[in-house]
């Protein structure tokens, strides 16, 4: 009996996981009930007391799944003085294909969409966030649709809506402190933000925390779409995407952000990326920044230390690239298309720039397909025998991760082509709107 019991707790253990069905009454209660392996599938309806989850702890082999219905909608609001959905103790939980609404400009002020706060006093790492819409959260520009204020590690955050919020997404803290680590951000449409589309603050001195990951990491910002409009900023000008700085020295110091396969439109007060720290930036498509450089590499809250940007293409910027002072640890720029009023910005000491196509605005129409700025119609693959050279040596982006496929996932082959499109198009591929990006874009044929 001994050596049979092991494997009946085991079966039985594995057994216990159960899909739960809850509604607008009962949810609250349901949601104290969780336990590793639990679906949680909330009815189609109005969930106004928002969703507080805590104490909620999965594991890696068994998530906790909370998510809304196949047909109709589980719309989770919040009429109370707190934010809408609030992780607290939380580990191996995923959230998907809910609405989380807020009420606008007239809402209840500083409320947020998604939040994970308390600094060290809270514990909140392995959340997915996936399918969902997130919207109208901007009773002002320090409104966030999804907030970080505690050490994270491990978000997945996918395939959302993400729109009219005063900031998109907000991850780490204001004063350095609260470390975003190791997230994916991919998939996702974030339009329409008084601020930030996204922001991912500088980062000191990381605490010790369990199980906090220690050795170099990277967070990967792919295949997103960000959009900004005309409506003012009041609490300054922000770009469509910041990332920050690492650690000086210590856990954290080589970790990298890996930005590729994005879509950056329109920006009329500022950058669309702007970024210091450690970054690898290739095959996004920039294009309507008519003030500003597209892509700012510069020292902000900490130094700028490592800039590698190969295989993107620009389009109706001020400017391309700006790089006013030489990374610290490394540079490259390589391979890029870029039609702008001053295409490179870069200071003197930065001499690896390489087999770029660079060409006023005017231009533009000279070399792609159709750069006339206007979603639906913006198609910005080179025309046929153009943006090509010599094939280019990527080796020493190897260790990148997809550094040799195109903006549409193609590969790119005998890497003789320049900018984000590996080829000329006979199709548009996908075609470069407000909509979520899908997961494997139609390729380009050449």
């Amino acid at each position: 009996m001994r050596f049979i019991l092991f494997p009946l707790l085991l079966t039985f253990a594995a057994n216990a996981a159960t899909l739960k069905q809850a509604t607008p009454k009962d949810y609250r209660s349901l949601l104290t009930t969780l336990k590793p392996g639990d679906t949680l599938v909330l009815a189609a309806g109005v969930y106004a007391r928002g969703l507080p989850v805590s104490d909620c702890h999965g594991t890696s082999e068994a998530w906790i799944t909370i998510q809304g219905p196949n047909e109709g909608v589980a719309e989770i609001r919040q009429t109370a003085v707190a934010n809408c959905v609030e992780l607290k103790q939380c580990g191996y939980v995923a959230l998907k294909k809910l609405s989380i609404l807020g009420d606008g400009p007239q809402g209840i002020s500083g409320l947020f969409g998604i939040s994970a706060q308390g600094g060290l006093k809270n514990s909140v790492h392995h959340i997915l966030i996936e399918d969902c819409i997130i919207s109208d959260w901007n009773t002002s520009q320090q409104a966030v649709g999804i907030s970080t204020k505690t050490p994270t590690w491990d978000w997945t955050i996918r395939r959302n809506i993400i729109r009219n919020c005063g900031t998109g997404l907000y991850l780490g803290n204001s004063n350095g402190a609260d470390p975003f680590i190791r997230g994916i951000i991919e998939h996702n449409l974030v339009q329409d933000p008084i601020g930030y589309c996204m922001e991912i603050k500088f980062q000191k001195s990381r605490p010790e925390l369990p199980d906090m990951p220690t050795t170099a990491c990277r967070t990967i910002i792919r295949h997103n779409v960000f959009i900004k409009n005309d409506t003012p900023s009041p609490d300054g000008d922000r770009a469509n995407l910041l990332v920050g700085g690492f650690p000086d020295s210590g856990p954290g110091s080589d970790d990298l952000y890996e930005i590729y396969g994005n879509f950056f439109w329109h920006n009329p007060r500022e950058s669309l990326l702007q970024a210091s720290g450690r970054v690898s930036i290739h095959d996004n498509v920039f294009a309507d920044c008519p003030t500003h450089a597209a892509i700012t590499l510069q020292n902000h809250d900490l130094p700028m230390k490592l800039a590698h940007v190969y295989n993107n293409t620009i389009c109706a910027t001020a400017c391309g690239i700006r790089i006013p002072s030489a990374p610290a640890q490394g540079h490259a720029i390589i391979g890029n298309v870029l039609f702008a009023a001053e295409p490179l910005r870069l200071h003197r000491s930065i001499s690896s720039v390489a087999e770029n196509v660079t060409g006023t605005v005017a231009d533009a129409a000279l070399h792609l397909v159709n750069p006339q700025m206007a979603l639906g119609t913006l198609d910005l693959h080179p025309k046929p025998g153009s943006c090509e050279g010599a094939p280019l040596d990527l080796s020493a982006f190897a260790n990148e991760t997809a550094f040799d496929l195109d903006f549409s996932g193609a590969s790119k082959g005998e890497r003789r082509f320049r900018g984000a499109y590996a080829g000329s198009a006979t199709g548009p591929g996908w075609t470069l709107q407000s909509d979520i990006k899908p997961p494997s874009a139609p390729k380009s044929k050449f």
